[in-house]
C-alpha cells in the first residue's frame, strides 16, 4: 500500500532597518525560530478556537540567549501592536512593525518576538544589541512562511 506524507515546515524571516536621526545606519535580515507554542496557537486557529491566538504584537527584549523552541517570553519586554499585515504570496504572511524614537529608550535590545493577543510567544530572534536611544528608530517586516 502506498503512503503519502505531506510535511509543512513552519519558518520565518526577520528584516529590519535601524535609523539614527532618520538616517539608515543598519539594514539586517536573518531567519528566526518559531516557538513550540506557535503550533498550539495554529491548531486552535484552524479549529476556530483561537481568537486569542492571532499574532497582533511585536516585542523587543534584553535577553541574549539564543532562541530555543521552548522559549515562552522575552526578557524585560517592551510590546506594542503591529502596524499591519499582508499576504505577499501563497503560504506567507508578512507583518510590518516599528519601534519609534520615543519607545523602549534605554534598552539594550537583543531579542525580537512576535506575540499573539494573549501574549503567546509565536516567533523569536536574538542578535547583537541595539542600544536604543531617543534618536534611534527601528522598523521592519517579519515574514512567516508555511
Amino acid at each position: 500500500m502506498m503512503q503519502i506524507s505531506d510535511t509543512i515546515t513552519l519558518r520565518g524571516a526577520l528584516e529590519m532597518n535601524v535609523r539614527r536621526g532618520g538616517v539608515l545606519v543598519e539594514h539586517w535580515a536573518d531567519n528566526n525560530m518559531i516557538m513550540t507554542a506557535a503550533r498550539n496557537a495554529l491548531a486552535r486557529l484552524v479549529a476556530g478556537d483561537g481568537a486569542d491566538k492571532v499574532v497582533t504584537k511585536i516585542g523587543v527584549g534584553t535577553g541574549a540567549n539564543p532562541p530555543t523552541p521552548a522559549d515562552l517570553a522575552l526578557t524585560d519586554a517592551f510590546v506594542k501592536p503591529l502596524l499591519s499585515h499582508d499576504y505577499p504570496e501563497t503560504g506567507r504572511v508578512r507583518f510590518k512593525w516599528s519601534i519609534g524614537v520615543g519607545e523602549a529608550n534605554g534598552m539594550a535590545i537583543r531579542e525580537f518576538g512576535l506575540l499573539t493577543v494573549d501574549d503567546t510567544l509565536f516567533a523569536r530572534k536574538a542578535r547583537a544589541a541595539i542600544e536604543k536611544a531617543a534618536d534611534i528608530s527601528i522598523d521592519g517586516i517579519w515574514t512567516i512562511i508555511f
